[in-house]
């Protein structure tokens, strides 16, 4: 009756934003219960395991650390060196045998392996005897463990006794480590059978008085070096040659090695004489002992060359060579100091005997070639062609001066032959050409090919050859044995010529001026529209073509002949001739001079009163 509020407590809240229960702590009327109150234990509880009711249940740690035997174990192996005996019941020389074996016990599986090492041509079936695995130990189903293994006991395996002598260090260290008492370890067995096997068997000779295996051991890669000369100029072609002698201490052998120079002339062969030993003195001979033998065996020397017979300053005879040995090396001066008491090395200077100086005798020149080519074989084995002036032939090429050239001969018809002569400026050489005349009885063509020509007098020491200054008109030139005078040149030969006139002498120039001067004044007239003084051209034109229609009234057909007849007759190629001698070569060619037309083409190609232009003329007589 005394309650005034008759309210639930509240059993539902919000916590983080979750809605959750919770058991009410007062009744109705805010009586306090104590029936869902916890006990002391359940608070203790909770006190422990608060944040598990906050955020959940935790992880459990990870239990202790543990390590199966495979893994600690792993490739951990106990080795004991043991040994068996065999019995052998059908041998005279051994009646049992020792073999040695390892025993190997793997931690890892408990399992055991026994191994005899192989050994070359024993004849035996050597190797793995017992395989890996767990070996029994009884009947009653037990297996062997690390536990029943130490020093100095005996194990039997599959019917088989085997001794255990030692272990190596591994295995004493884990078996102490362990509590186990090691027995002391036993020296091991060994066969007797292949211990008398591996005895040297004994040899009852008498040793000799000299020791060559003590010599060989004593001195191994001892060399005396010797440097000696073989004079040989008493020979043909001979020189003095450096050699190297080494004598072998270890077995008194004798190698003489050449001295190679760079750039001899010599093949590079090492060795003169290969190390053998060489004989110094040979026993007589018998009249049946043949004079040509492979090998000399001691049997036919009576002695050898040893070291006391090499010194410095002396001649030393080696097959038939004799070496002078002049110095040697300090190796060999010690030796020959501790072995023989010899303090005397001083070296011998050896002269060099100065080289004949061989005057170079150039042989006369025998005509074939050119000089300076020729004159190359004298020089080298190989000739080398002759250095040419690069600039002066790029600066020339394709510059020829030609002239007109006559034979001088004492033959008439030789005298009438005409030559072209041509200069080539590149490299000075001289060409000369004849041009062939139709029914002459001389072929033309080539008359001499390029090539330098010297001047008269010039010797094959003081050459000189002909220049483009020497050509003059009238010059003669005398071109191996045969002489020509130039008679007529290119109008390009002047122009060049006055174009570098500092490089020629004024007479040269002066004289192709006066032959070129007549020319130039019959060209110019040629050239001019007035052919003749009071002649049109139109005129002169109609005149030639109405002699020629007269000229055909006669038949006259001889026109060829006519044109290379003045051509022939006029020798300075002015193109005028002298009246007397026009008169004589149309009377000769029956040329009809009588006719009115012709007479006046005469008269009109008259240059004065002797002379007559002829060239206005041959216009009449068309080739």
């Amino acid at each position: 009756p005394q309650k005034t509020s008759f309210h639930r407590s509240q059993t539902l809240g919000y916590k983080n934003g979750f809605a959750f229960s919770r058991l009410p702590t007062v009744g109705i009327g805010g009586e306090r219960l104590y029936v869902n109150q916890l006990s002391q234990a359940e608070l203790d509880e909770l006190s422990n395991q608060r944040p598990t009711l906050t955020y959940g249940q935790a992880k459990r740690a990870p239990p202790s650390g543990f390590i199966p035997a495979h893994v600690a174990f792993d490739k951990k192996i106990l080795k004991f060196d043991a040994y068996f005996q065999e019995d052998v019941p059908l041998s005279a020389e051994e009646h049992y045998r020792i073999r040695q074996v390892g025993i190997y016990y793997y931690l890892e599986d408990d399992s055991m392996s026994v191994i005899e090492p192989v050994v070359k041509n024993s004849g035996l079936l050597q190797g793995k005897l017992i395989r890996r695995h767990r070996v029994p130990k009884n009947d009653h189903g037990d297996h062997y463990h690390w536990k029943d293994l130490n020093r100095g006991m005996n194990i039997t395996l599959y019917g088989r006794t085997y001794r255990i002598v030692d272990c190596d260090p591994f295995t004493q260290v884990f078996l102490e480590s362990q509590g186990i008492e090691l027995n002391p370890p036993e020296e091991m067995v060994f066969d007797p059978y292949t211990e008398l096997r591996r005895m040297p068997m004994r040899k009852y000779i008498t040793p000799s008085d000299f020791d060559q295996l003590k010599q060989f051991l004593t001195y191994d890669k001892q060399v005396l070096r010797f440097y000696a000369m073989w004079d040989d100029t008493a020979s043909m072609f001979g020189e003095n040659r450096p050699y190297i002698i080494h004598y072998y201490l270890a077995d008194d052998t004798v190698e003489v090695r050449e001295v190679y120079k760079q750039n001899d002339g010599r093949d590079p062969f090492p060795i003169l004489i290969k190390r053998q030993r060489l004989p110094k003195t040979f026993v007589d001979k018998k009249k049946t002992f043949p004079s040509c033998v492979m090998e000399i065996s001691d049997q036919e020397v009576l002695e050898w060359y040893t070291a006391k017979d090499f010194a410095v300053g002396k001649s030393t005879t080696l097959l038939g060579r004799t070496f002078f040995i002049y110095d040697c090396d300090e190796f060999t001066r010690n030796f020959y100091h501790d072995k023989f008491g010899i303090t005397d090395f001083q070296p011998v200077e050896i002269k060099k005997k100065p080289l004949e100086e061989v005057p170079q005798v150039i042989p006369p020149y025998n005509g074939f070639g050119i000089l300076e080519d020729s004159l190359q074989n004298c020089f080298s084995v190989i000739p080398k062609p002759p250095r040419k002036d690069v600039i002066k032939m790029l600066e020339n090429d394709h510059k020829v001066l030609r002239y007109q050239a006559a034979l001088e001969s004492p033959n008439p018809e030789d005298r009438k032959r005409r030559f072209i002569l041509s200069y080539f400026l590149s490299n000075d050489m001289i060409s000369i050409y004849e041009p062939p005349v139709r029914n002459s009885g001389i072929i033309g063509g080539k008359y001499l090919g390029k090539t330098r020509v010297a001047k008269p007098g010039s010797t094959t020491e003081n050459a000189t050859y002909y220049e483009p200054s020497d050509l003059t008109i009238g010059s003669t030139i005398e071109v191996f044995g045969h002489r020509f005078v130039i008679t007529d040149a290119d109008e390009y030969v002047l122009n060049y010529m006055e174009s570098n006139a500092e490089s020629f002498p004024v007479a040269t120039l002066q004289s192709l001026r006066d032959h070129f001067r007549p020319r130039q004044v019959v060209e110019t007239t040629a050239k001019s529209d007035i052919p003749m003084p009071g002649t049109s051209k139109q005129e002169l034109d109609e005149l030639i073509v109405r002699v020629q229609e007269e000229l055909k009234l006669h038949k006259y057909s001889n026109n060829k002949n006519i044109r290379e007849a003045f051509l022939q007759c006029d020798k300075d190629g002015s193109g005028i001739l002298d009246k007397a001698k026009f008169s004589a070569l149309c009377d000769s060619l029956s040329v009809p001079t009588n006719a009115f037309l012709v007479n006046k083409l005469i008269d009109l190609c008259s240059c004065g009163e002797d002379k007559i232009n002829y060239h206005d003329f041959l216009r009449a007589f068309p080739s």
